[in-house]
């Protein structure tokens, strides 16, 4: 199966039903890896009061730490192969071939991980003289090592899932898994008081429990064969990516590290808090991830792909400010509300929250618009983009963080982010050119930034309060600047009208019909009768345009 090679702007005019259908099919998987994203984080976010009993502003600063650990070991454990993995699965069409390419990589990771897992556990007593204050962190270092290096073979049975799209078996299973993890560490931390210690090893414990049960997806995929060739082509393909995975980490956990070098670790705990708050919408970014990557890869041929791509940005893009703009919005009632009779060390880093929201909103275009780089093969360019923005992020921490504190590393997280989706986007339109609706993703900016400001002039009320009117507001401002400004196309203007016909009381005897709005069936209704319904297809079809 030949690779594809090179991409193609978006045809002027195109089938709608054909972008509405495969829109449609995004949607459904993204759902199904949403909920269980959602019902782990909503029952995290109801265990904060108990943590923060019994963890310390210090403890989780102790946590941010063995978290960016974490990250960086799992990017050299995985050499990039995770990625070429999926990639390289849509170049062979037979059970064999998918075979060798995933012992090939199989067995070289198997070999190389153990000598870097050697080497990370010697070295584990000198990092923990340089992380922490006190040794006592040591078994808290190994641990977090072990389990990154166990948690490195997840992804061949997690991919497989993601690309035969067996979502709902996804979802079961992590969360299975983060459940698992959430009881094992309150049984740890609260039951039996071991403290940080408690949280890595319950999270060991799960890791190990999942690989047993990943080995009905383990054993189709690994037999006793191998090729030099196939390794050389996904180390060709994932080498790129470690360097840039690296970059893309040290943006994201270099401000805790200067942070730490200029400020107390409570200061630091506080940040995390706030840097936690202001991930939440990549709930959505990270299922939007799980279902996007499969998409893209297996419609790359498709002739209108390219438009595809152009109308899922639009529209992910739309989410994604929205709820950027609610974070912003309610960052302060959000942190009393969750901290409780703790607020009053927490809800300073309501301005941390805003700030890395907007950071994500930045990685969300990243996301969308850099996956010509993927189709086409050329990875080379991701170190690039991530090492300038990198770079970028570390001088902006040192400059600002010893002025500014906590603030200045959320503005040099936020423009870090902004330079790499930059860069990236540059780099994906020279190998695989798209033309994006840039006056619609203008207007869902403005309208974002409008809701926000329009949200926090609301005059102050208790936390629970403003948390509803002012999350209220964000909404029907949006929606109502959207709307102003002509972001609606006449096609989804009539969706939204025949929606609300949907919900009228219909007369017997009539079609039954569903509407559709952006690919998403968003009601089922009965039309008065077969005529005035080809009548509305055949103006949706007139009406068509790019």
């Amino acid at each position: 199966m030949a690779a594809v090679s090179g991409g193609a702007r978006g045809p002027a005019r195109y089938n709608s039903r054909t972008v509405s259908g495969k829109v449609r099919e995004l949607a459904k998987q993204l759902a199904i890896y949403g909920i269980g994203d959602v019902a782990v984080s909503f029952v995290n976010l109801l265990l904060l009061p108990i943590y923060v009993r019994y963890l310390s502003p210090a403890d989780y600063g102790a946590l941010a730490l063995l978290g960016t650990v974490e990250i960086i070991a799992k990017i050299v454990y995985r050499w990039g192969l995770d990625g070429s993995f999926m990639r390289f699965f849509y170049d062979y069409d037979n059970a064999a071939g998918r075979q060798r390419m995933a012992s090939s990589i199989f067995f070289f990771l198997v070999a190389a991980n153990l000598a870097a897992l050697g080497l990370s556990l010697a070295a584990a007593p000198l990092l923990t003289r340089l992380l922490f204050d006190e040794p006592a962190y040591l078994r808290a270092l190994q641990l977090t090592l072990l389990n990154t290096a166990l948690i490195s073979f997840t992804f061949f049975p997690f991919h497989l899932l993601r690309m035969e799209k067996r979502a709902a078996q996804f979802s079961a299973l992590t969360l299975a898994r983060s459940v698992g993890t959430l009881l094992l560490r309150i049984t740890l931390v609260v039951g039996l008081g071991f403290g940080v210690l408690g949280v890595v090893l319950a999270d060991t414990i799960v890791t190990a429990m999942l690989l047993v049960a990943l080995a009905r997806w383990f054993r189709p995929l690994i037999r006793p064969v191998f090729s030099k060739a196939i390794l050389a082509d996904a180390l060709r393909f994932g080498l790129p990516r470690v360097p840039h995975a690296l970059g893309q980490q040290v943006i994201a956990v270099a401000d805790k590290l200067i942070l730490t070098a200029f400020r107390p670790l409570n200061e630091v705990g506080v940040y995390s808090i706030g840097v936690s708050f202001g991930l939440t919408q990549k709930l959505f970014l990270s299922a939007f991830e799980y279902a996007w990557a499969p998409f893209y890869y297996e419609h790359a041929r498709a002739p209108d792909a390219a438009r595809v791509y152009s109308t899922v940005t639009t529209y992910g893009l739309a989410v994604l400010a929205l709820m950027t703009a609610g974070l912003s919005a309610i960052a302060a009632d959000l942190l009393a509300v969750a901290t409780r009779d703790q607020a009053v060390h927490y809800v300073r880093g309501a301005g941390v929250v805003g700030l890395i929201a907007v950071g994500v909103f930045f990685q969300g275009i990243y996301l969308l618009t850099s996956i010509g780089l993927n189709i086409t093969k050329n990875t080379q360019y991701y170190p690039v983009a991530t090492t300038v923005a990198a770079a970028t992020n570390i001088g902006l921490n040192l400059l600002l963080v010893p002025r500014f504190g906590m603030i200045g590393s959320a503005w040099a997280n936020a423009s870090a982010y902004a330079l790499q989706a930059a860069l990236a986007f540059r780099f994906s339109q020279r190998v695989y050119p798209v033309t994006y609706e840039y006056r619609r993703i203008a207007i869902v900016i403005a309208a974002a930034f409008t809701a926000a400001l329009t949200a926090r002039a609301l005059p102050p009320m208790p936390p629970l309060t403003g948390l509803l009117v002012r999350g209220l507001a964000v909404v029907m401002v949006y929606c109502a600047v959207l709307a102003i400004a002509g972001f609606f196309r006449p096609e989804e203007l009539r969706a939204l009208h025949r929606l609300r016909l949907a919900r009228s009381d219909a007369r017997p005897g009539g079609v039954a019909r569903v509407t559709e709005l952006g690919g998403e069936i968003v009601a089922a209704g009965v039309e008065p009768d077969a005529e005035a319904r080809d009548e509305a297809d055949a103006r949706d079809a007139a009406g068509v345009r790019r």
